[in-house]
């Protein structure tokens, strides 16, 4: 029932992403990879696996392909870094309090990204739907521009190359290859909602645990 459910939302991005990278080639590949790293989800197997199949079909090279979608996957991270970074400070002043974040979590935030952020951005990049939204976080926590740039276009390059190749591949056959891949998205959102749940329980069984310690003490 899930899978249909999805697969009746997404259809229509899909459709949507096929006509532009088929009107308008590596343009159309630039215009929907650039919004597809700025937290808006345009799945990057439609564009990437269809751009794949016209590569087979001698529209541009591969590896045309996959640097404009990585280049479009830059330009599109930084944007959404921009608005973490710039908006913290209004996001802690004006919806700190409803959304329960202190400076204190901001500072977490900088404090785990120092220490992780290298491998958060780089890996994220290789991974559904995280890859979407990881710049926003990065901006946050102000990570270094030139170094989170740097590992962006690293991580997107596997990537991108990875599900051009396989649209080059298999020709015709790409759209088969994107429904099958839906079903890592479907893992990856179970491993994310199963996260947020774990660190939830665990920050409300500290919180609770917390005025018997200061009590004690």
């Amino acid at each position: 029932m899930l899978p249909v459910l999805l697969a009746s939302i997404t259809d229509p991005i899909v459709e949507f992403a096929v006509n532009v990278v088929g009107d308008l080639g590596l343009w159309g590949i630039a215009l929907l990879m650039v919004p597809e790293s700025a937290c808006i989800p345009i799945p990057s197997e439609a564009t990437m696996l269809f751009a794949g199949f016209n590569v087979s079909e001698g529209q541009y090279s591969l590896w045309a392909a996959v640097l404009v979608g990585s280049l479009a996957n830059l330009v599109g991270s930084w944007i959404a870094y921009a608005v973490g970074y710039f908006g913290r400070i209004e996001l802690l002043e004006k919806h700190g309090k409803a959304l329960h974040i202190k400076k204190s979590h901001l500072e977490w935030a900088d404090r785990w990204f120092e220490r992780y952020g290298s491998y958060a951005v780089f890996f994220s990049r290789m991974l559904p739907i995280i890859r979407t939204f990881i710049s926003l976080p990065a901006g946050v926590a102000r990570m270094p521009f030139w170094k989170f740039s740097v590992l962006t276009f690293l991580g997107c390059l596997p990537w991108i190359l990875m599900l051009t190749f396989i649209g080059k591949q298999v020709g015709a056959n790409w759209e088969n290859w994107k429904d099958s891949l839906h079903y890592v998205d479907y893992a990856v959102a179970v491993m994310i909602v199963a996260a947020i749940v774990f660190f939830v329980v665990r920050w409300r069984r500290g919180r609770r645990s917390r005025p018997a310690t200061d009590a004690a003490g």
